[in-house]
């Protein structure tokens, strides 16, 4: 299976122009955790997650305290002014890309290696796609979904299947195999 079988085509995307406060909108309305930003010509310069705001609006402990005391009042004011920061500000750009052509397994490895959860998909630097960590997985374990849901439209509840076992196992000492 190849990336461009499981990638989205419709991306929500930002610029480095595109105020904070939009974005996270966006994010929250879509239930999308991070946004690919692109120039004008859909060049890929970088991505802005849910992490890189709120790590801007957290400041350091040091930061946070004044004289010993945690310091709500400027929290608030600071969670204010990142809202009106721009992209540009706040993204990370060294940005990992896959081609639609290679396997998903080899996206998912560079995924778990670099510790992200969505990866933009490119062809000559352009976007062209998106997949996640959860279309991955999905991807993968299609086959034991399809199963479930034909299971289901039979009347068989899937919803207890996890964890059942055979009495046989369950009585099994852990740690020891049958051959």
């Amino acid at each position: 299976m190849l990336v461009k079988d499981i990638m989205h085509t419709e991306v929500k995307t930002a610029t480095p122009d595109t105020r904070i406060r939009d974005v996270a909108v966006v994010m929250c309305l879509h239930k999308i955790s991070g946004v690919p930003v692109v120039d004008s010509d859909n060049t890929i310069i970088g991505v802005l997650s849910e992490k890189d705001i709120l790590k801007a609006m957290y400041p350091d402990v040091a930061e946070y305290m004044q004289n010993g005391r945690p310091d709500f009042e400027g929290l608030e004011g600071q969670y204010h002014d990142v809202l009106n920061r721009r992209v540009g500000d706040l993204m990370t750009s060294k940005v990992f890309t896959v081609s639609p052509e290679i396997p998903v397994l080899k996206a998912v490895s560079i995924m778990v290696v670099h510790k992200i959860r969505r990866i933009p998909v490119a062809e000559n630097g352009k976007l062209v796609g998106i997949i996640s960590i959860g279309d991955v997985h999905k991807a993968i374990f299609q086959t034991s979904l399809d199963a479930a849901r034909r299971a289901e439209s039979h009347g068989t509840d899937t919803a207890g299947m996890i964890g059942r076992q055979p009495k046989a196992e369950a009585a099994r000492p852990v740690g020891t195999r049958t051959h």
